[in-house]
């Protein structure tokens, strides 16, 4: 777990990678060739949470980018508008990519593919390899970090 943790500098996220890593240990131990077994587990462990780290900044640049185009396909502004438009534009997309940048990558994940791509809990599950049950624990956590951290006055 501390392999992870320093890949992933997440305490959460580290927990729920290395289950899904003791799970990818079990199931290739058939392949394995019996020479460095420590080394073999950590080269696993190293492997996934790059990738998952990888996946979570690429959901990132695509939340930013699909806000930039909803905000920009919103209608063209007023000639006597569109420098303020534009202004106005440029503060919501930094205020908005301040606010993600602030959520824990594990909960970005689960937030977004449920409350922005309206996927299922299933549709979640099956996509980070773990089960519901997992994909509820991480909603619920995600959630109750929201409402911790975030104050509503700011997003007016």
């Amino acid at each position: 777990m501390q392999t992870i943790f320093a890949i992933v500098r997440h305490q959460k996220d580290a927990e729920d990678l290395s289950q899904e890593v003791w799970t990818r240990i079990y199931f290739s131990l058939p392949r394995y060739e019996k020479k460095g077994l420590k080394t073999w587990m950590t080269r696993i462990a190293v492997n996934r949470a790059i990738d998952f780290k990888r996946a979570s900044s690429r959901r990132k640049e695509d939340i930013v980018a699909e806000f930039e185009e909803a905000v920009s396909g919103a209608g063209p502004p007023h000639p006597e508008q569109s420098v303020e438009h534009e202004i106005l534009i440029k503060e919501t997309t930094e205020f908005v990519r301040q606010k993600l940048d602030q959520i824990p990558t594990n909960y970005q994940d689960v937030l977004l593919a449920y409350y922005i791509h309206h996927q299922s809990y299933q549709d979640i599950a099956n996509a980070q390899g773990v089960t519901i049950k997992t994909v509820e624990s991480k909603l619920y956590r995600a959630k109750q970090w929201v409402r911790n951290h975030w104050k509503e006055e700011e997003f007016r």
